[in-house]
């Protein structure tokens, strides 16, 4: 099934050289019927698709789908829309960032499917450091394959600039335990 036609990158294309209120209120419709409602349904599917796999996952695409509109309040670019639609399939949706999901992210510039969790709460990077410290061999060997290097390039998220006393000497030789996302 086809989801997406040649307008659908072309309207992000002509929102980065306007993007404004005043324009994108023109383009409304367009963006409601060329952008928007495709989208809603191929996030639809995908979360059809991956529920059969995680029960858990019982979210609608309105609890995955992001906003287009950026937030700008804290922001030196005051561009008031993104240029690409976005979605976390988990079981918590967009609004729990602790709980492992897919993020999918769709544009003129990029296309991206991230996996993984992008806010985990303390507990959580406990727990994965933990594990990451009684498996460093395994670990190690698992994000320097081939494989795994030519499919992902690399993990990536912010690092803490301080970990617990127990995990330093393996942060020397395992940067990734410094990741707090």
């Amino acid at each position: 099934m086809y989801y997406f036609t040649k307008d659908y990158l072309q309207f992000f294309k002509d929102l980065a050289a306007n993007n404004n209120k005043d324009w994108f209120d023109k383009n409304r419709k367009r963006y409601e019927n060329i952008v928007r409602e495709p989208f809603k349904i191929f996030i639809t599917d995908l979360i059809d698709e991956l529920s059969k796999e995680d029960a858990e996952i019982q979210i609608t695409q309105k609890e995955a789908i992001f906003r287009i509109n950026r937030d700008i309040r804290f922001s030196k670019d005051k561009t008031p829309y993104k240029l690409n639609n976005s979605a976390i399939i988990s079981k918590g949706g967009r609004k729990d960032k602790s709980y492992p999901g897919i993020y999918v992210e769709l544009g003129p510039e990029k296309l991206g499917v991230y996996g993984g969790v992008f806010g985990p709460d303390t507990q959580q990077v406990e727990k994965v450091r933990n594990y990451i410290s009684k498996n460093t061999k395994e670990f190690n060997s698992l994000v320097s394959d081939k494989k795994f290097i030519k499919a992902f390039e690399e993990i990536k998220g912010k690092k803490a600039k301080r970990i617990p006393k127990q995990y330093k000497e393996i942060g020397e030789g395992q940067p990734l335990i410094y990741n707090k996302q």
